[in-house]
């Protein structure tokens, strides 16, 4: 990256990252003109970035970060705002399923359900999960949240699992 500007640094991610980028603001934020929002906080905190990057970690890996980074500030200020709650793990088993009595009818449908599910999470845990569908591995994961690699991979699994069931309660109650 020596050599290369602030503007053309961003370009360059922006190309490589923004589909990425599009789909951690859809799980951040459910509502579509927020998430415009959010997404524009994550492209201005990610322009700021690049006057300090000095390439010791990967562009994909800096790029996570920022973007995590952006948007954990942005829903810590978005529920001080609305004094919404955020919950753990172990709450979100105890939430009304919203998408009780719908019937799942297509995969958008399962889409947005799983990310509803994914929102009500706390912001870590959410951007581990993220990272995770995202494809990332765990130490990359660990890079990006500053936890260690065994615990990222300790939170996918409860994660999932989590995910899992309360995505299948919300199938049954819908049947």
């Amino acid at each position: 990256m020596e050599g290369k500007s602030q503007d053309e640094r961003y370009l360059e991610a922006a190309a490589a990252y923004g589909a990425a980028l599009h789909r951690l603001a859809s799980a951040y934020e459910a509502d579509p003109e927020k998430r415009r929002d959010l997404l524009q906080d994550v492209h201005l905190a990610l322009w700021r970035s690049f006057e300090s990057f000095d390439g010791r970690c990967s562009l994909r890996t800096w790029v996570y970060r920022v973007a995590h980074n952006a948007a954990t500030t942005y829903v810590i200020r978005e529920r001080r705002r609305h004094a919404s709650p955020l919950v753990s793990l172990e709450e979100v088993g105890m939430l009304p399923d919203p998408a009780e009595g719908q019937r799942a009818a297509d995969q958008r449908h399962s889409l947005d359900r799983l990310l509803e599910l994914i929102q009500q999470l706390k912001p870590l845990d959410r951007q581990v999960i993220l990272s995770y569908l995202e494809g990332l591995d765990a130490a990359t994961t660990a890079e990006i949240t500053g936890i260690s690699a065994g615990n990222v991979a300790t939170k996918i699994h409860r994660i999932k699992n989590l995910l899992a069931q309360r995505f299948h309660q919300g199938v049954r109650h819908a049947e």
